[in-house]
């Protein structure tokens, strides 16, 4: 059986979300496939972030259904939904201790697998040693393991997303979802955020929300757009980019026809 026959990782159906009497979302059903990254994008205000708040517990839905892997779920609250379902995000604003190193972010992130009081007993420090290891490989890996012990206030704001992106990493989830992880970042370091996506979704399900076009269009195997909090496309990067309805929504209808 294919990932495209397989029971998907995710299925949402019928999302809403409603804030009294603004809807946020609605009517958004959406798969995410085992081994793949879905690229999210839309206009500002489209319902990408509450979309990703529904599913990993931030904020509840008004309406909706969730699967996993073919089975129904219940919307847990995001420390559940963490343990439970192995759901990770980062967040569009970064939410790091600036006051505790690289390395400590990571620890932090980790808090879960181990705990505090094991390096008092007997035996115990060894969960502590292999969280250490794991939280360098992580820092190696999204490329600044040079950079463990500074200050996360003191790092650039680029390398400020590869920490929370590592700290995300270390609980090892099975879907990982990057909120406008290139947000406020320069080409160069855009350009290096790219390449770092690719190389974690070697080995892990991603989903990505950005409103950066280009950047999602160079990763994502599939995209689904939403505009108004309704998906309104859902494709491969190609097919979205070609869709009218979808340039309509990013460049209106004046020049949705243009090129």
């Amino acid at each position: 059986m294919t990932t495209a026959e397989a029971a998907p990782l995710v299925a949402l159906t019928n999302i809403a979300k409603h804030y009294g009497g603004v809807i946020a979302i609605e009517d958004v059903s959406l798969d995410i496939r085992h081994g793949e990254t879905l690229g999210l994008i839309g206009p500002n205000g489209s319902g990408k972030t509450t979309l990703v708040n529904v599913l990993s517990g931030f904020a509840p839905p008004t309406g909706g259904t969730l699967e996993i892997d073919g089975e129904e779920k219940r919307f847990l609250p995001a420390q559940k939904a963490l343990h439970r379902y192995h759901f990770a995000r980062t967040f569009q604003n970064i939410r790091l201790g600036r006051s505790m190193t690289a390395e400590e972010n990571i620890l932090v992130g980790m808090h879960g697998t181990f705990r505090a009081w094991s390096s008092i007993i007997p035996g115990g420090g060894t969960a502590e040693r292999r969280a250490r290891k794991r939280a360098a490989e992580l820092l190696d890996l999204v490329g600044i393991g040079h950079l463990a012990d500074r200050l996360a206030g003191q790092l650039s704001y680029g390398d400020q997303r590869r920490v929370e992106i590592a700290r995300a990493m270390a609980t090892d989830p099975q879907l990982l979802m990057l909120d406008e992880p290139a947000a406020g970042m320069n080409p160069r370091e855009a350009t290096a955020l790219i390449g770092l996506i690719r190389e974690i979704a070697r080995e892990r399900t991603v989903l990505l929300i950005e409103h950066n076009m280009a950047v999602v269009m160079q990763i994502a195997n599939r995209v689904a757009v939403l505009d108004a909090g309704r998906r309104i496309a859902l494709g491969t990067p190609k097919q979205v980019a070609d869709d009218p309805v979808v340039k309509e929504a990013y460049l209106g209808k004046r020049h949705a026809n243009v090129g």
